[in-house]
């Protein structure tokens, strides 16, 4: 026998002044609508004062359309005085990955949405080098090289941003982009610009992060994936993760272990991000797993 179709389902996302009834007023919409809630969670910042809340759903009977539901939602969400969007689960994020030597997340990530593993539909890889071309292009994902000095710094971020717009980009990751990004740029990419610090921030700031790290004799090394902002390495975190490691490791054996934690922390984050599980708030988020 054949399974059921899968309805297609939708994920409302929010946050708001924390007050009585906002979860009252979102379910009963839905239910009024003729929607059913698969997956819902939410968390009250009692410091902030601050309400979030992520809620999937689909048709259970004659649901109306997306656009009327937004239409309809609107009352409820000036009521509540709410920041919030709705997204069609069928429809994956545009995603654009910026490379520079290190190929080790990029492998990684391209080998997730080849497998059907990433919930993103990846449309380009840029670079300012053309060393991992040949992979990229063997993945099947079209290479943009766009090499930069620092006097060609403003024209390439020009053809970059450029090249965002021209493919409709919603998130670019740096899956280690050795660059650092202009204001200008971090402005124009702001919440949809995430990059993989190999470090546990904050700490190791720089150049050899490992290297440092070997010479304090540390026991923990990690990575950190943050949204990227004016202030370099210092944007909302979206994941972090650690590996012990002793004094029998080498900086060298470091790097290994470091990159693994590196390709995790980052598909993490994109997946999140992509499935709309991540709600930014001044220098922090919420994440909903």
């Amino acid at each position: 026998m054949a399974p059921p179709p899968v309805k297609p389902r939708y994920t409302l996302i929010l946050k708001c002044p924390d007050r009585k009834g906002v979860v009252a007023a979102v379910s009963g919409f839905l239910a009024d609508n003729d929607a059913s809630i698969v997956e819902s969670n939410h968390f009250n910042d009692g410091l902030a004062g601050q309400f979030y809340m992520r809620t999937v759903f689909h048709a259970e009977g004659d649901m109306p359309e997306a656009d009327a539901l937004k239409q309809g939602f609107e009352l409820i969400a000036h009521r509540f005085h709410m920041t919030w969007s709705l997204h069609d689960n069928q429809v994956k994020p545009r995603v654009l990955l910026a490379v520079s030597k290190f190929g080790h997340c990029l492998f990684d990530l391209l080998h997730r949405w080849r497998a059907g593993l990433l919930p993103a539909e990846v449309v380009g890889v840029v670079s300012n080098h053309e060393d991992l071309r040949s992979f990229v292009e063997w993945s099947g994902v079209p290479f943009h090289h766009l090499p930069i000095t620092a006097a060609t710094k403003a024209e390439q971020e020009a053809q970059f941003l450029g090249l965002i717009n021209d493919l409709q980009i919603d998130l670019v990751v740096l899956a280690r982009y050795m660059q650092i990004l202009s204001p200008q740029m971090c402005e124009a990419l702001a919440g949809r610009c995430i990059n993989i610090h190999h470090s546990f921030l904050p700490g190791f700031k720089g150049a050899k992060p490992y290297h440092q790290a070997y010479d304090r004799g540390v026991k923990i090394i990690g990575a950190t994936a943050h949204y990227v902002t004016t202030d370099l390495d210092e944007g909302p975190i979206i994941e972090q993760d650690v590996q012990r490691v002793d004094h029998s490791l080498g900086p060298d054996q470091m790097v290994l272990i470091g990159r693994d934690v590196e390709c995790a922390v980052l598909a993490r984050a994109v997946t999140w991000h992509c499935e709309h599980r991540v709600l930014a708030e001044g220098g922090k988020t919420v994440v909903f797993v």
